[in-house]
């Protein structure tokens, strides 16, 4: 009886120690990515679906997975860091007791995980892949969904690592498809969110349509293109670098701001009919939505350029 008693005993102090030794891990991870937060975070499988829009899934059955290919989580992403160790004190309890199950050589039920991308997010189970990282475990035995992916996520990802990578695709492709680079010469059209290029795409179809208004044969897309490039976007170009509008909103491309502009332009047009001018949209445009310490840096910086050539006149 006392044998069994020190061994309960030893297993409850065991467990308790890997949660003090798992949650000590989560710790020192925060503070190493304390200038970079999102390098320790686990991927949000929402959020991963949302970028990749997956068409297709399929169920897989049963599989023996790779811990180490398990990078996020469906619904528990905020309690466990990007290696799977517990963030929060009130996930003792269940760690402790699937820690146990472990020690004991208690045989659990298989994890539930998506597949996207040749990684893994858990559906079901995520408290025994934190046990199973902190153990050293290598392989998990896992019930599988997998997801359609162009693009693979690999375990160091964040989430803007894999926006980047969709938008990359996106712009190969659309180069690619539009030949933009041989028609143009402009290899720079860069955006920071994804289904820019489809959007890009609409307009030049969008100007293509109306083109064709007034042509009795129909106008072939390359021509249309290059129209659009050198009537529309490289204009509004021209303007949103001529107002510097760039200071307005960090981050944002000049493209990205081609795109915003444009939207709103449309809507001020109509609301104040077509005379409304782009350039005057574009004032507009970064007056509501841009950022105001720009906006206060832009007006000083006019200002004394002003007064700069001010005096020079009068030397």
């Amino acid at each position: 009886m006392n044998e069994k008693n020190n061994r309960l005993l030893y297993d409850y102090t065991l467990a308790a120690e890997n949660f003090n030794k798992a949650r000590g891990k989560a710790m020192i991870s925060k503070l190493s990515n304390i200038m970079n937060s999102k390098q320790d975070d686990l991927l949000s499988f929402n959020d991963v679906k949302e970028i990749l829009k997956p068409d297709k899934q399929i169920y897989m059955g049963m599989k023996t997975i790779p811990v180490h290919l398990i990078v996020g989580s469906e619904g528990r992403y905020r309690d466990f860091n990007k290696n799977f160790h517990p963030r929060k004190e009130f996930m003792r309890t269940r760690w402790e007791n699937i820690n146990r199950a472990h020690i004991k050589d208690i045989p659990l039920p298989a994890i539930s995980l998506y597949e996207i991308g040749g990684a893994y997010f858990v559906r079901d189970g995520n408290h025994r892949v934190s046990v199973a990282r902190l153990e050293g475990v290598q392989e998990i035995d896992a019930e599988v969904t997998s997801l359609s992916s162009e693009i693979n996520i690999t375990p160091l990802m964040t989430t803007d690592d894999l926006r980047k990578a969709v938008i990359d695709l996106e712009k190969k492709v659309f180069y690619e498809k539009t030949c933009f680079c041989e028609l143009t010469g402009d290899k720079e059209l860069n955006f920071t969110a994804t289904g820019s290029y489809d959007r890009i795409y609409m307009h030049i179809l969008d100007h293509k349509y109306f083109m064709n208004l007034d042509e009795p044969k129909e106008i072939p897309f390359s021509d249309a293109l290059v129209s659009w490039y050198r009537e529309i976007y490289k204009p509004i170009i021209k303007i949103i670098s001529r107002e510097k509008l760039d200071l307005f909103f960090p981050g944002k491309s000049t493209s990205d701001l081609y795109i915003l502009i444009v939207r709103h332009w449309d809507f001020q047009k109509k609301n104040k009919g077509r005379s409304y001018t782009v350039t005057t949209a574009a004032r507009n445009f970064a007056h509501r939505y841009g950022n105001k310490q720009r906006q206060t840096t832009r007006s000083i910086r006019i200002l004394l350029d002003k007064l700069f050539k001010r005096e020079i006149f009068n030397l």
